[in-house]
């Protein structure tokens, strides 16, 4: 976040490859990455792959069970494509209006803010000037971009997919205590040497309320020096083969 933008604000989308109307929100969240349409806020945005539909003809090969739960944990209101905009409002995923009025209604709300920052050892992920929460969780997620997949079988027989954000890990970093104003931590990062177009993403989130109290970005450098693609060929292979979404 910078002094020209009155927040950042986190748009969760609950998509599937196996479901047809998915891929119009898909369209709409690469949208608001790429063209940031909401003046003074700044959109983060995550595509979590659910597994639910993988029974009905096509396994989405980035879903994961965890997102599913992770939906299920906003409400009993259950769909895709589901949208759900700083942890609390939910909207039709296809809707990009209801959307951008979403983030310019919660962006009036008091934010805080998140910064990354590259170290030796991971990632440094610092959050400032919170405020009116209970026990939050630091969440860091690694997202990638320019996915492509050539469906198969299901609703979306014949057709090809594109995706942007796509959650490849996601998982708690850190604890912050109710009203605490900042939090700072060093955590290593999930890694892949699949993983081509990667951007690193955290937020804190009210453990009870599910609301996003601040959210930031960070651009991954994938290709690294030759030692550094050495070395992740080595960490590779000493851990064996990795599944996609390990955390």
């Amino acid at each position: 976040m910078t002094a020209m933008l009155a927040a950042t604000v986190l748009v969760e989308l609950f998509t599937s490859e196996g479901c047809s109307s998915c891929p119009p929100a898909d369209a709409v969240l690469a949208r608001l990455h790429r063209d940031q349409p909401v003046p003074g806020v700044q959109l983060i945005v995550l595509s979590e792959h659910v597994d639910y539909w993988n029974n009905l003809g096509w396994r989405d090969p980035y879903s994961d069970a965890r997102f599913s739960e992770r939906q299920g944990d906003y409400g009993s209101r259950i769909y895709t494509p589901q949208v759900i905009v700083d942890g609390r409002i939910d909207v039709l995923g296809s809707d990009q209006s209801g959307i951008e009025r979403a983030a310019k209604a919660v962006a009036l709300d008091p934010h805080g803010t998140v910064r990354l920052a590259r170290t030796a050892q991971g990632v440094k992920v610092s959050a400032t000037d919170l405020s009116g929460h209970g026990d939050a969780r630091v969440m860091l997620a690694v997202v990638e971009d320019g996915l492509v997949s050539k469906v198969e079988r299901g609703e979306n027989a014949g057709r090809t997919l594109t995706h942007s954000a796509v959650v490849r890990s996601l998982r708690e970093v850190g604890r912050i205590a109710r009203t605490a104003s900042q939090w700072s931590g060093e955590v290593t990062v999930s890694t892949d040497v699949s993983w081509k177009r990667t951007r690193l993403v955290a937020f804190v989130q009210d453990a009870a309320s599910r609301r996003v109290l601040a959210s930031g970005a960070l651009q991954e450098q994938r290709e690294g020096t030759p030692a550094e693609r050495d070395q992740r060929a080595a960490d590779d292979e000493a851990h064996g083969a990795k599944n996609a979404h390990a955390p």
